[in-house]
């Protein structure tokens, strides 16, 4: 579509990661407008990470990042502007929040797993969300490493638009036994209460309520356990499969500007 234009190196991410050994995972998706996505799932093993990332129809370019280590997520989105409405510079929006390890299956069993047919459409066995996620800090990223080490290089290009969850921040800070007002050091607050939803801002200088949407057609949400017998006759259970989820979340944040936020029209 000639009003989104995506810079030609986000377009071929996909491609090139393909062709990599260290992509684990390559999957063809339908999503539910019946557009087929390509996936592709890395796991390091050495990091403790997985990262999942995509390319929308209109050529917005999706990452997931989990840093199983730091117990964190991070959800980036390279977003092209709309020229006819003002916006000729290219976005990019990162939302940061804890993660339950349920989630996702672990980056080693990640690594292990193979593609036995590699043009087949994929489709999730369980349908999860829409999920509605409200972010009310912003993050000063020269601080970001006492989140996690990799926010910075995930999100330097979205310095004023890298959101995270007070929330999340409280049972961050117990669960991994840091201190929370150091953690609270590197985030400002936005007070996402006080302002009107974009979609019914006209005016667009004044800042507003943004809902951001993205889904992650299929990933790995699970293992899948068999039980048999060993070879003394002992009743074992090993794994044996994957489970499949399409997950769908709304990032409620505030924008700098309505021009920033022009799709939040409903």
């Amino acid at each position: 579509m000639d009003k989104f234009r995506i810079p030609a190196f986000l377009s071929s991410v996909l491609l090139l990661c393909a062709s990599l050994v260290s992509c684990q995972l390559v999957v063809n998706v339908k999503n539910k407008g019946g557009d087929v996505l390509v996936e592709s799932i890395q796991a390091n093993t050495t990091e403790d990470t997985v990262t999942l990332e995509y390319q929308n129809t209109d050529g917005t370019l999706i990452t997931q990042f989990i840093d199983f280590k730091s117990e964190v997520q991070i959800f980036r989105a390279y977003v092209a502007g709309e020229e006819e409405r003002g916006q000729n510079q290219l976005q990019v929006l990162c939302f940061i929040s804890r993660f339950s390890k349920n989630d996702f299956i672990s980056s080693d069993a990640m690594s292990k797993l193979r593609q036995k047919n590699p043009t087949a459409i994929r489709s999730p066995e369980e349908e999860k969300g829409p999920d509605l996620m409200v972010y009310d800090l912003l993050t000063d990223l020269t601080k970001s490493h006492m989140i996690s080490p990799h926010v910075f290089n995930i999100c330097q290009e979205a310095r004023e638009t890298t959101f995270f969850k007070e929330g999340d921040l409280t049972t961050i800070s117990r669960s991994l036994n840091k201190d929370y007002n150091t953690l609270m050091s590197a985030m400002k607050k936005t007070y996402p209460s006080k302002y009107a939803r974009c979609h019914d801002t006209n005016d667009l200088s004044k800042p507003c309520l943004c809902h951001y949407q993205m889904c992650v057609g299929w990933y790995p949400c699970g293992l899948k356990y068999c039980r048999g017998k060993d070879s003394t006759g002992k009743v074992v259970s090993y794994r044996c499969g994957i489970k499949t989820c399409r997950r769908c979340l709304v990032f409620e944040h505030v924008a700098r500007q309505r021009l920033w936020c022009l799709w939040d029209d409903s």
